[in-house]
């Protein structure tokens, strides 16, 4: 085989399906992994993929200047294999990180490298396994000239949307990490608020398993259409092969993760972005894992009676799902674009959006209508101000309001339903109830507070703080 246009390190299920992708693209690859049988199954995937029996093997069989993917797990193995590898390449050389990798952690090797000459990109790829074999979503933060030399070969296996691939550089070492980590925050939201809509159409509306997956896949074939919505239809179908009774009754409510969706809650605490229904999302998985405990309290409560059998067209389950998913979104940009002014990052959100529109995990049709909002001139200041946005939640913030109600009157949490609601009422109230909260900070701590008549600090007393 020729000198590899890229050499991948970590050829588990991400890796393994990126090097066949790449292959089909026509791009030379060799791989190494620790598991040197797997490493050398994949020359039955294709001629153009070839199997080194270490890294030194592997650097020497790509072409100048060499380009080194690493699809190893986050954290630690990162830094190991770099240890290991940097000593082998030279200036002008590439290493792409496209693992999940914090942003921070990407930002502190791309320095590190640097000083060798050597560029580092952090590559966020989303997708799954599929997106990796057949079109990812591709989020990348480095150095610009670094990107425009990966960019062919990235471009090459992302996934397109309208004939535009769906790679993206949104600025400096971090930025295509924090933008995939928040684009696992979002995801973890809307994932929870689909999960809350099911609940709602079975212990609220009495609807059965069938009846929720067509109302779900009713939904498709209008502007909720998404990639989420589509799987769970299939999913409220799916039977199981152990015992042939539906999946949703065989599967535990224990939910894990991975980090990131942690790590988008962190961030947002960090840089003062309130984004609730992301962080819901995630408390909602911890509690999920109190199972012994939370029907230890089960047992306790009153059986609640439920309300007469209704269709979710009735309660309008659609369009409040909407209106929460699109809140959603909201916070996750707002996080973004926080992120990209403290950190220097030229991130363009009508980017992140349109990269967001296939391959990745929460594609959906209203990305296509989020790209536009960040397009307007001046762009708004916050997705909730772009009109059409606006207007879209209008139509379902009513039936938003309902279905909490119901949820609460009924006992059936909605915990990211309802942190949507209060994030809407809250952004759109002209005087918050942080008014006491000022004066109870200088009541008991002599904080000081604002007024609405003059500028300064001030205390109860009447003083200038």
């Amino acid at each position: 085989m020729t000198a590899a246009a890229l050499g991948l390190v970590g050829v588990g299920t991400m890796g393994r399906a990126l090097a066949a992708n790449l292959a089909d693209r026509g791009h030379p690859v060799v791989v190494f992994d620790q598991d040197l049988a797997r490493a050398r199954s994949l020359r039955r995937e294709s001629r153009l993929i070839a199997a080194a029996g270490d890294l030194n093997a592997l650097v020497a069989g790509l072409a100048r200047p060499r380009t080194v993917l690493l699809m190893v797990n986050a954290g630690a193995p990162v830094d190991t294999v770099l240890d290991a590898l940097a000593p082998l390449l030279g200036r002008g050389d590439g290493v792409l990180d496209g693992g999940n990798s914090h942003y921070r952690d990407t930002a502190r090797r791309a320095e590190a490298l640097r000083a060798r000459g050597i560029d580092y990109l952090g590559v966020g790829i989303s997708g799954g396994e599929e997106g990796a074999r057949h079109g990812a979503s591709i989020m990348v933060g480095g150095a610009r000239a670094a990107y425009d030399r990966a960019a062919p070969l990235l471009g090459s296996i992302a996934a397109r949307a309208d004939g535009v691939a769906c790679l993206g550089w949104f600025g400096g070492a971090g930025a295509g990490h924090f933008v995939k980590m928040v684009h696992n925050g979002i995801e973890y939201a809307v994932m929870q608020l689909i999960a809350e809509a099911w609940v709602a159409m079975e212990r609220l509306l009495g609807l059965g398993l069938e009846e929720c997956a067509t109302e779900v896949a009713s939904w498709i074939d209008g502007p909720m259409r998404s990639y989420l919505l589509e799987i769970t239809a299939e999913l409220l179908r799916r039977r199981d092969p152990l015992t042939d009774q539906p999946v949703m009754q065989v599967i535990s409510d224990r939910a894990g993760q991975k980090g990131t969706g942690q790590w988008t809650t962190e961030a947002a605490l960090a840089l003062g972005v309130p984004a609730p229904t992301l962080a819901e999302a995630v408390f909602a998985r911890h509690l999920s894992a109190l199972g012994a405990a939370r029907r230890a309290i089960a047992a306790t409560r009153p059986a609640q009676v439920p309300p007469g059998k209704r269709t979710a067209a009735d309660v309008g389950v659609a369009p409040a799902l909407d209106a929460a998913t699109l809140i959603a979104y909201a916070q996750g940009f707002a996080l973004i674009a926080a992120a990209a002014q403290e950190h220097g990052w030229q991130t363009d959100l009508a980017v992140v959006a349109q990269v967001w529109r296939a391959g990745c995990i929460v594609r959906a049709d209203c990305l296509g209508a989020i790209a536009e909002a960040w397009r307007a001139d001046p762009p708004p200041p916050s997705l909730l101000l772009s009109p059409p946005i606006a207007e879209r939640i209008a139509r379902g913030v009513g039936d938003l309001r309902r279905l909490v109600a119901m949820g609460a009157l009924q006992g059936v949490a909605m915990p990211a339903m309802a942190s949507a609601l209060s994030y809407y009422d809250a952004y759109g109230d002209a005087r918050l109830w942080t008014v006491l909260v000022q004066a109870q900070r200088d009541r008991f701590g002599q904080h000081g507070f604002e007024r609405v008549d003059r500028p300064g600090k001030f205390h109860l007393d009447g003083g200038a703080a």
